[in-house]
């Protein structure tokens, strides 16, 4: 077996370990997280989202909902802004510290995701990739990734796409292993980077209208 594949064969234990560890010691805090949700304007705690995933396959992420749970305005653009009145107060704070994205765990314990690589994006994104864009789909997404660690939201998308293939072409168990620990920093330390310059995402390309977050059914 090639050093390649032994690496990759150990991303999948430290993926399913890492998981199930954090699943039991975050049990707590997530299920506060879900009753403030719930406590703050009823609806699911919970929702699902369809993304696109390894070599184009779709599936469906879980997130903790920080926004109501339909667009207050069909019209609203889809750029989500610091202050965009869909998000809760509850939501808010989850968003800040990156607690809505924990759900996620399962998603790695199914094999869906893993805890490094590109973060899973819409359909009506993948649509729009060149060639050398479409290579982000040659490995599963990840929770966390190299463009979370080096600006998260304040990168253009081009510029995010551009560091996930290099972290493809440059992968190791031991670059994944730093890339964690930086999103320790970047999230409980630095919290920078979740919203761009101008107080909103770049959302790539425009986007169909359509319910951003919606129960889990």
């Amino acid at each position: 077996m090639s050093g390649q594949r032994v690496q990759s064969s150990l991303k999948r234990v430290l993926d399913v370990m890492a998981s199930i560890s954090l699943l039991i010691l975050l049990a707590v805090p997530l299920g506060l997280a879900m009753a403030a949700i719930k406590l703050e304007g009823g609806g699911a705690a919970l929702f699902r989202q369809q993304r696109v995933g390894l070599h184009g396959r779709t599936f469906r992420i879980w997130k903790l909902r920080t926004m109501t749970v339909t667009r207050i305005d069909p019209q609203v653009p889809d750029r989500l802004a610091h202050d965009d009145p869909r998000i809760t107060h509850v939501g808010r704070v989850l968003r800040s510290l990156g607690i809505d994205e924990l759900p996620q765990l399962l998603n790695v314990l199914s094999g869906e995701m893993s805890l490094v690589g590109p973060r899973p994006t819409l359909a009506y994104q993948v649509a729009a990739y060149d060639d050398l864009q479409r290579r982000r789909l040659e490995v599963k997404p990840g929770i966390t990734s190299m463009a979370v660690v080096s600006g998260r939201n304040a990168l253009p998308w081009v510029h995010r796409i551009e560091l996930d293939i290099w972290y493809i072409d440059h992968w190791s168990l031991g670059l994944d292993v730093r890339i964690l620990l930086r999103t320790l920093w970047c999230l409980l330390i630095a919290r920078t980077g979740l919203y761009g310059d101008d107080g909103s995402n770049d959302s790539f390309v425009e986007e169909p209208k359509q319910d951003l977050e919606a129960d889990v059914p």
